[in-house]
């Protein structure tokens, strides 16, 4: 063993030196370099510091424009809820979206409405058809934690059947995760959470039947409001749960067999992800009052309308639009 060797503790037999073992390496591992050496210049530093640079820039990136968009950011296509080994769980999809689904109450001057909504902000704003509230005098919701809470209606859409209302003194909710309704396929599974009957929570699951349905529906805030969310609508030349009136208008639907009852309207149809792809609008009834418990309930033809409907109606909803 030389001198220069001295300190250095091999991680060979200490007996002399034999031709059969390589000799030791030049400096002992983890002790600098020689001067006038740089370590760490090579292709692995240059692409952890790579690394690091890009972290922090997507991660200023996010920050910017979170902070510049503000609320209009659940107009993107949210990140999947559930994940990718859930997909398609129903347990999974519920347990992640039911806090994001609400149970609202309106008074009305000849009686109640009862139906759903979607948080789509933490603060407390809310997504749900426009029959739901219209003519409300008051509003109470109640999440899925079982609070309750008194509603303003920030906007409405009678065009569209959509309302924005928003939770006084609410914060730290759940916004659902807004998808893509435009990527919706015949065929694909869906869920419907809602509140039908005043069963807050239920969750339905189901297949998308069809696409673009044409959906009529009334436009009068009197219309059919005995009748609590039943609300008056027109599919195929028939009219369903009463009269619509000379006053409608007609939205292109998303058809499905996921079972929505009274009450479920302005809830959440929601995709394998656990995005909300809809809100859940009309129900096929065979008349204004079920006469039996045969003619009650669902017969697996529901309709929602698309969730990019709902997103390109936000700002004007927000801005207290009436329409």
């Amino acid at each position: 063993m030389t001198e220069s060797q001295g300190t250095y503790q091999q991680p060979y037999p200490s007996s002399p030196a034999s031709p059969e073992w390589p000799p030791p390496p030049p400096y002992r591992p983890g002790t600098p370099p020689e001067p006038g050496k740089k370590r760490g210049s090579g292709p692995v530093a240059l692409l952890a510091a790579v690394a690091i640079v890009a972290a922090a820039v997507g991660g200023g990136t996010a920050y910017t424009v979170r902070e510049l968009a503000g609320k209009d950011a659940t107009t993107a296509v949210g990140a999947p809820a559930v994940p990718t080994g859930k997909r398609g769980d129903v347990a999974a999809i519920a347990a992640a979206v039911s806090p994001s689904v609400v149970e609202i109450n309106a008074t009305l001057a000849g009686g109640s409405s009862t139906g759903s909504g979607v948080i789509v902000s933490s603060d407390g704003e809310i997504v749900t058809n426009n029959h739901v509230v219209s003519g409300a005098s008051s509003v109470r919701v109640r999440t899925s934690d079982g609070k309750s809470y008194t509603a303003e209606v920030l906007g409405t859409d009678s065009s569209k059947d959509l309302a924005l209302i928003k939770l006084r003194g609410a914060q730290g909710l759940k916004a659902a995760a807004l998808g893509d309704s435009d990527a919706v396929r015949v065929g694909d599974p869906v869920v419907a959470i809602g509140s039908p009957e005043g069963l807050t929570g239920t969750v339905t699951s189901g297949i998308v039947s069809a696409l673009d349905r044409d959906v009529t529906v009334s436009t009068d805030e009197n219309q059919g409001q005995d009748q609590g969310d039943q609300w008056p609508f027109r599919f195929g030349g028939r009219e369903f749960n009463g009269d619509t009136g000379s006053s409608t208008t007609t939205y292109k639907a998303i058809q499905t067999d996921a079972s929505l009852n009274p009450g479920n309207s302005g809830g959440a149809l929601i995709d394998a992800n656990g995005r909300v792809v809809g809100i859940n609008s009309a129900m096929y009834s065979s008349g204004s009052q079920a006469s039996s418990s045969s003619d009650a309930g669902s017969i697996g033809l529901g309709f929602a309308i698309p969730v990019n409907t709902v997103k390109s109606d936000l700002a004007a909803l927000r801005s207290g639009g009436t329409s």
